[in-house]
């Protein structure tokens, strides 16, 4: 049996059989393609900008001078040198940078938001692995001139509070050009950007430092919220800044029991969800969550942390958003947020990036066919299909 399929094999003529592998080549090239070039376009070209109010009657022009376009996404944990297995770690770094430069490209963002825990191993990585780690990222997430990029210490990045150094603090400070308390104003809009790390209440140095920032920018925000015709004596030194509530933007959440009330296809899993979190952990203390409302009363907060999404309201009036991982080694379906923002008003969208199990699932159907198609044309199924027409004969026949 086998001597006479050998032989059938040998008998298809030579030209036939390349111009069969050429087409064996064409088709695995365009899985590959598809798969991990092309599928990165088709899922993002689908997401659209937000509208905010007003925004559908203004020009084009009106709208780039007065609307920030923002995305904002977290927890890349790009791997390191003693964890990540150089498979996964090509895999996850590919897959993450064909979707940053794709939305760039398709949807030109003003500024992109980081929100923190960009490393896996910076809280013990060396010098050398560090250097390592930061010329991948600066390789994966370059961005044009027209483009800002703001990076934002996780406890990925410098360590938990009990890891955190003042030098893993200065070497991402120096790297991402953040400080543990800064206010960015861009179109107007008053940005806030916490080391959520250096939230623990305990005096140590970089809280104190932190802290101290924290309040002189609360009271510098809260000098220029005050109306003209209501001065107060301790503004009057005070470099005002827009008239614009802020919006907070920090790694760790703000205190809430669990995930128990999220909701959403990318909300925590539901055997997670009602797992109590734990301060100083898993979310910031209480303590620390109601310091940051009572300085600085934001219209929005925007955090990562948790790898799951969730919507929050603080107070009955501040919402909070946990935007997802952006890595598909933490979720099958990572996303990030899109947001139009102007001085007095916002709106968010959500664009999800491929599922891995539908890549997948692709390749799979795709293996599955390149076997047929191989055993077909070297007629390994034809006794098959000789058996099936026969009986199908014998039946009309009766």
């Amino acid at each position: 049996m086998l001597t006479s399929r050998s032989t059938i094999v040998k008998k298809l003529p030579l030209k036939r059989r390349l111009c069969f592998l050429l087409k064996l080549v064409c088709f695995v090239s365009s899985v590959l393609i598809f798969c991990e070039f092309l599928i990165y376009y088709v899922v993002i070209f689908q997401c659209q900008w937000p509208n905010v109010k007003g925004e559908a009657h203004m020009s084009e022009k009106e709208t780039s001078a007065s609307v920030l376009k923002a995305i904002i996404l977290a927890d890349t944990h790009l791997l390191g040198e003693i964890k990540g297995h150089w498979l996964d770690k090509l895999r996850r770094e590919w897959q993450m940078e064909r979707s940053f430069q794709t939305a760039l490209w398709l949807l030109q963002p003003d500024i992109v938001f980081i929100l923190g825990d960009v490393f896996d191993e910076g809280k013990w990585s060396s010098p050398q692995a560090w250097a390592d780690d930061v010329r991948r990222f600066q390789k994966m997430f370059r961005h044009s001139i027209f483009t800002e990029l703001v990076v934002l210490a996780g406890n990925h990045d410098i360590g938990f509070h009990y890891e955190m150094t003042t030098y893993k603090v200065n070497r991402f400070e120096k790297v991402f050009n953040f400080t543990s308390g800064k206010l960015m104003t861009r179109k107007g809009i008053n940005f806030v950007l916490v080391n959520s790390v250096a939230m623990e209440g305990d005096g140590c140095a970089v809280c104190r430092t932190s802290e101290a920032k924290l309040v002189a920018l609360s009271h510098k925000l809260n000098c220029s919220l005050q109306k003209p015709n209501h001065p107060n004596k301790r503004c009057s030194d005070v470099e005002r800044l827009p008239a614009s509530e802020p919006i907070l933007l920090q790694h760790y959440p703000l205190y809430r029991k669990s995930d128990a009330k999220c909701t959403g296809e990318d909300s925590a899993p539901p055997e997670e969800k009602n797992i109590p979190f734990k301060e100083k952990y898993d979310v910031l203390s209480q303590e620390a969550s109601q310091k940051l409302l009572w300085w600085f009363q934001p219209r929005l907060i925007l955090s990562g942390h948790t790898h799951s999404a969730c919507e929050v309201l603080h107070a009955g009036k501040i919402p909070e958003i946990s935007v997802p991982s952006f890595s598909w080694r933490n979720r099958n379906n990572p996303s990030f947020i899109m947001g139009s923002i102007t001085p007095t008003d916002f709106s968010l969208q959500k664009c999800f990036l491929p599922f891995e199990s539908r890549v997948f699932t692709i390749y799979c159907a795709a293996g599955a066919l390149l076997v047929i198609l191989v055993l077909a044309h070297v007629q390994l199924l034809t006794p098959p299909f000789y058996f099936a027409q026969r009986l199908i004969s014998k039946h009309k026949a009766v």
